[in-house]
């Protein structure tokens, strides 16, 4: 298997110049549904801010709002109020054209199920990101090997999901986050379908991106683990985020 601590020169100096960058904020962030006659506040008044290179894990109870946070954060959903910026830019002031392209260039999403397509390749599940975005298959397929080299799959490259363990789909999926040089991946439950062992590898993959790009990580996760190993925790409990300086 190749290494995937081997990183190019170019890709260390882009993580330091963009170190201390503030790639993800959200101010005053609040959702709320409507319940038959009554409001249901899932969100309110969240105020956060995540650097390049920065690791934070959000934890909470079933039902606290994770994947409704992750949702906002990631263009896939609007909120009540407030706004989230990521690189800078206020996801309020795009359309819903203009928003798609934004996700396709500046977000990852990684989920617990991979979602990857199963009659493509490792290689070809890596690269459709670019292809969405208009690229030849020969640079998109280019960009996503180097990928795959980086988080030590090449070798499975032409394989199908359905001949890959679940800790290989898994690394085919962040590849597939990466491909597009993110500003911010959200990660949902990363590990929480893969054996020890094969987590373990996975958070040690994730401690070399950070590393080494210039992206933002936000992971949701149930493991404690996981949550301690990120450099910071904050939980969401009745619609607001705290710092969590107890241990998990």
């Amino acid at each position: 298997m190749n290494d995937p601590a081997t990183v190019k020169e170019g890709d260390m100096s882009q993580a330091a110049n963009a170190k201390g960058r503030i790639m993800l904020a959200c101010h005053d962030l609040t959702r709320i549904y409507r319940e038959g006659p009554q409001d249901v506040t899932v969100l309110e008044g969240l105020e956060l801010e995540v650097r390049a290179g920065e690791r934070v894990a959000i934890v909470g109870s079933s039902g606290s709002g994770k994947t409704t946070l992750l949702n906002l954060l990631g263009g896939l959903d609007r909120p009540t109020r407030g706004e989230v910026l990521i690189a800078d830019e206020s996801l309020l002031d795009l359309g819903e054209t203009a928003l798609g392209r934004f996700r396709n260039r500046h977000i990852g999403f990684v989920y617990q199920f991979h979602h990857l397509l199963a009659e493509f390749t490792a290689l070809e599940n890596a690269a459709l990101p670019l292809i969405v975005r208009g690229q030849s298959k020969k640079a998109a397929e280019s960009r996503a090997r180097e990928l795959l080299i980086r988080v030590g799959i090449a070798e499975r490259a032409d394989h199908k999901p359905g001949e890959l363990s679940g800790g290989e789909r898994q690394r085919v999926a962040i590849a597939r986050a990466l491909v597009t040089d993110p500003s911010l991946v959200l990660m949902d439950e990363p590990t929480g379908n893969l054996d020890q062992t094969t987590a373990a590898s996975i958070l040690a993959l994730m401690d070399e991106l950070a590393r080494t790009t210039a992206c933002a990580f936000v992971i949701v996760t149930h493991d404690p683990s996981m949550a301690a190993h990120q450099d910071r925790v904050l939980k969401l409990d009745d619609g607001r985020l705290t710092e969590q300086l107890e241990p998990i």
